[in-house]
């Protein structure tokens, strides 16, 4: 629930910043009639910047989210006025090589990710740095890109603690029938807490 005063505050907000909100009795609040937002004005270095992380996006992750990078920056050179051109690829300084399409880590990353979005168990097979293959039950809360590859942070049900798992070391990856309940005090935060406590 939205008080009043948070309604009147934010349409002052709106006047404040150039758009004409008006009150009208009985009606409620309007736009003045043929207003249009201004189109998105981008820096050149800003717009090399945002090609650069969408590049960054679709190399380095999953499929689908390689689609919805390329998908999020045809809209916006949509919305951009015809005078900013988008940078042409010959032109771009800043290039990430596109290497994995068919990588293995790759493709376990976005399996990772679904089930990091939907809240399930993974039974994976692990290589260690010492050689030795165990399985592990393990609950993925996030994923992480540090010194050139992926890490899976999550709740380890062997070790009942936060543990990484290097997804290039993954050599196996199936979602758990059985579902265990987690630690009410499991969650991605406590783990980031866990992280920086163990660096500091």
């Amino acid at each position: 629930m939205v008080s009043e005063r948070t309604i009147y505050r934010y349409v002052d907000d709106l006047s404040l910043s150039g758009i004409p909100v008006y009150g009208e009795p009985g009606v409620g609040y309007r736009l003045l009639e043929g207003f249009e937002l201004p189109p998105l004005q981008l820096t050149p270095i800003e717009l090399e910047a945002l090609i650069a992380g969408v590049s960054f996006t679709a190399s380095l992750t999953g499929k689908k989210f390689a689609a919805s990078a390329h998908s999020l920056l045809s809209k916006i050179e949509a919305a951009l006025p015809k005078k900013s051109k988008m940078i042409s690829s010959e032109d771009r300084v800043i290039r990430m090589p596109v290497r994995h399409r068919e990588s293995t880590t790759y493709q376990v990353w976005e399996e990772i990710h679904s089930a990091i979005e939907t809240g399930c168990w993974l039974n994976i097979g692990y290589n260690s740095l010492s050689e030795i293959v165990t399985s592990r039950a393990v609950f993925p809360l996030g994923l992480f890109y540090w010194g050139g590859r992926w890490t899976l942070g999550g709740w380890c049900k062997l070790r009942g603690d936060y543990r990484d798992f290097r997804l290039d070391r993954i050599t196996r990856l199936n979602r758990c029938e059985d579902e265990s309940a987690l630690p009410e005090d499991v969650s991605l935060s406590a783990y980031i807490e866990f992280k920086n406590t163990k660096v500091d």
